[in-house]
């Protein structure tokens, strides 16, 4: 255990979050100084260094059951009890009760469960046992320091302090309306109902003894309060854009709470990034940078240039034959005209017949497997892993062509930091669930990374503030505004498969979602699923899928085939449902209810979407099987080409973040009954669009508020007069449970 750590004034534990990163900017845009800490950090050692406050982030692990989060650790307890007596004279006890606690509209009945009430310090570090998925210092809520916790923070909270957690029928993902006590200082100066990012399975049971709830969703205790000891806890993210005035929430914690100085001031990004370029590359050494032509690595370029001596920087732009229709030569020509020199490398062939090696048991990195040509692969991790290391492996081929001297050349690379919080890249968290393998993590990547021989200047930005950046150096506003395009390309816009996913569940799945959008018809039926849909639902929601299904008549089709989401903090893999209807929704917003809640139902289901055209009539069991073949490519390449164009021409490219155009291995239409004699050999195509700010969370435009049904139209009549292609969907998934991307 390391005895010293870094000083600052608000210490962030980090438990694996996904937005553990967002924690500490906005911490610092407020003026105070927080540092990321594992987990482990003592209270011992936060006293000794400093710290006036502690945030506790969200992460994948859970405490419900009987898992305890006290993994009591060896530390001197006794070194910190001057202090906590201070403390204890300061902040004593009031007993509060629990059996009905009214706060400024916030009401519940709560009982604690038996022998839930602790005596002492001693009982509550006591509650070590095997099962526990994080082990930490459970003196951190005794030492008297203001405490936040968020997501798996406020879990810990209140488990440690005897409440309890258990695992629901339902999940909330997405954005919901929480109701808040006005009274409490953490919700002050705000109004009743609030926006907020939920995403969670677990949820408050019984409120920890001493605590009082001081937030709602719907029946889900939503925040917790123990205003003499300073510990707070809510389930929700303040840290995301979709939590509407999150950063209201973490100033009050931060000047009302904490009562911190708010005297720390942000230096100047740019200057931070040039400096740490120029104590890194000596002025022998080379950087390669590898461009793509988005903001991420042109504005990485850009710093180089300004850091380094131009003979210093060599500029690359690989085609790997799965960019956008003449992506390469726009990028090369658009770059060119920046004064970046650019060589480009063509290889697409390299590329769809690359291969590589991946651990594949998770205990024993040793134990590897050779993966087969990447035109074979259908694995959306292998796919990503294949890429990332080809690009590394073209890059040493390049470093061998110019001649130069390994040890004397850095890797360049725009990686920022929701890349590496995706990856589970220890740089961003030791806790981290991976939600998938960025071309700029992968392992060859991090065996680059132990050698020293990467740098990364943007690792600490996300998209939001690259964009500021890039504004700074003086780039052109098309450069800076660019939608986003991974590194992968179109290869990840492919969802690959060989066979339907249909697992035993599959069926059963099937019907709960026919049973939830018809949902008035089969409560006068009394459908024996019904019970499943009324457990994992309010009764204002019920009334609304009543509603909805009387109003649009809508048929579910339940698609074979999986795509990536991201659901508390834990990387999911899970089904896609597919709604239509023969007469288009005159509310749009029912439908992105509609998609908020059949996740919330069905835990394996990550994403929904919308079938443009008439009602979809048959089950879809099969699928087409489908690789990255120059023919699917170019497929999905057109339809791309024709919805981006369009999006363009009607000047609503401004209006969202990104649109990624996906094709999905689905022939919709075919009377599979009947058995019609050619097998399934159409594919159809997704239309993702996405608003977001900090591009960890978001959300789906919704159509005709920021972009007209009209447009969606034309986009669609254009798509479908591509070869092979069957049906447009729209997706109408927020992030999370689906991520921006499908793999």
């Amino acid at each position: 255990m390391v005895d010293t750590i870094e000083q600052g004034q608000v210490a962030i534990l980090d438990a694996g979050s996904q937005y553990g990163k967002l924690i500490d900017r906005r911490v610092r845009e407020l003026n105070a100084l927080s540092q990321i800490l594992p987990i482990t950090t003592t209270a011992k050692q936060l006293l000794e260094a400093g710290y006036k406050a502690i945030i506790i982030s969200g992460g994948p692990a859970n405490l419900s059951a009987n898992t305890s989060p006290s993994c009591q650790m060896e530390v001197d307890s006794d070194s910190d009890k001057d202090h906590q007596q201070q403390q204890a004279n300061t902040n004593s006890q009031t007993p509060i009760n629990s059996t009905d606690h009214n706060n400024g509209g916030i009401t519940i009945n709560q009982t604690p469960s038996p022998g839930t009430v602790a005596s002492s310090n001693s009982d509550l570090a006591a509650n070590n046992n095997n099962n526990c998925p994080l082990s930490y210092d459970p003196n951190i809520l005794q030492c008297g320091l203001p405490v936040l916790g968020i997501c798996y923070g406020f879990h810990l909270i209140n488990k440690e302090f005897h409440g309890t957690i258990q695992r629901k029928e339902y999940r909330e993902d997405g954005q919901f309306t929480i109701k808040i006590d006005t009274t409490s200082p953490l919700f002050k100066q705000m109004n009743e109902e609030q926006q907020a990012l939920l995403t969670h399975g677990d949820s408050v049971q019984d409120v920890a003894v001493d605590f009082k709830p001081i937030a709602l969703s719907g029946s889900i205790i939503a925040a917790i309060a123990n205003d003499q000891r300073k510990i707070y806890g809510v389930q929700f993210h303040p840290e995301v854009d979709l939590t509407t005035n999150g950063k209201q929430i973490l100033k009050n914690f931060l000047y009302e709470i904490a009562q911190l100085p708010g005297d720390f001031t942000m230096k100047s990004r740019e200057q931070e990034c040039i400096d740490h370029i120029r104590s890194t590359v000596g002025p022998t050494d080379k950087v390669l940078v590898l461009l793509s032509g988005g903001v991420d690595s042109t504005v990485c370029a850009a710093l180089f240039r300004r850091a380094l001596k131009a003979e210093q920087v060599v500029a690359f732009h690989i085609d790997n034959g799965f960019m956008r229709k003449n992506e390469s030569t726009n990028v090369e020509k658009s770059l060119n005209q920046l004064g970046l020199e650019v060589k480009v490398i063509r290889a697409e062939h390299q590329f769809l017949n690359a291969t590589t090696t991946i651990q594949f048991d998770p205990k024993d990195p040793k134990k590897k497997r050779s993966t087969k040509m990447l035109c074979q692969v259908v694995a959306p991790e292998e796919k990503r892993k294949i890429i990332g290391d080809t690009f590394i492996k073209i890059s040493q081929e390049l470093i061998a062509e110019l001649n130069l001297d390994p040890d004397h050349v850095f890797l360049g690379q725009g990686t920022l930091r929701p890349d590496l919080i995706e990856s589970a890249s220890h740089l961003a968290s030791s806790s981290a669930d991976a939600i998938k393998t960025h071309h700029n993590d992968t392992e060859l990547v991090r065996l680059l990374r132990a050698k020293g021989r990467v740098i990364e200047p943007l690792k600490d930005f996300h998209k939001d503030e690259v964009r500021i950046l890039g504004r700074d150096l003086g780039l052109p506003e098309d450069i800076v505004t660019r939608h986003p395009f991974p590194g992968p390309g179109l290869a990840i816009r492919v969802i690959c498969a060989n066979e339907p996913y249909a697992e035993k569940d599959f069926s059963e799945t099937s019907v709960l979602v026919k049973v939830i959008v018809s949902y008035a018809a089969s409560l006068e039926r009394q459908h024996p699923l019904m019970s499943r849909i009324q457990s994992a639902t309010s009764e204002e929601e019920q009334q609304f899928l009543s509603r909805v299904g009387e109003q649009y008549k809508i048929t579910s089709t339940l698609l074979p085939i999986r795509s990536v989401g991201v659901q508390g903090d834990c990387r999911t893999y899970s089904y896609v449902v597919a709604l239509s209807s023969n007469q288009e929704p005159t509310s749009w917003h029912d439908m992105a209810r509609l998609a908020k809640t059949i996740p919330r139902i069905c835990h394996n289901v990550n994403r929904v979407c919308w079938v443009f055209g008439k009602q979809v009539q048959y089950q879809v069991n099969e699928i087409t099987p489908t690789t990255l073949t120059p023919q699917v490519l170019s497929i999905l390449r057109e339809a791309d080409s024709r919805a981006q164009t369009i999006l363009h021409e009607t000047k609503y490219h401004s209006k969202i973040s990104q649109m990624p155009v996906i094709l999905i291995p689905i022939q919709f239409d075919r009377d599979t009954v009947l058995r019609q004699p050619q097998p399934s050999c159409q594919y159809s195509i997704v239309l993702r669009t996405f608003v977001t700010e900090d591009f960890m969370t978001g959300v789906p435009v919704t159509i005709n508020d920021q972009v007209p049904a009209e447009v969606f139209h034309k986009i669609v009549d254009a798509i479908m007069e591509v070869p092979a292609i069957s049906r447009v969907l729209y997706d109408l998934t927020p992030k999370p449970p689906g991520t921006t991307e499908w793999e």
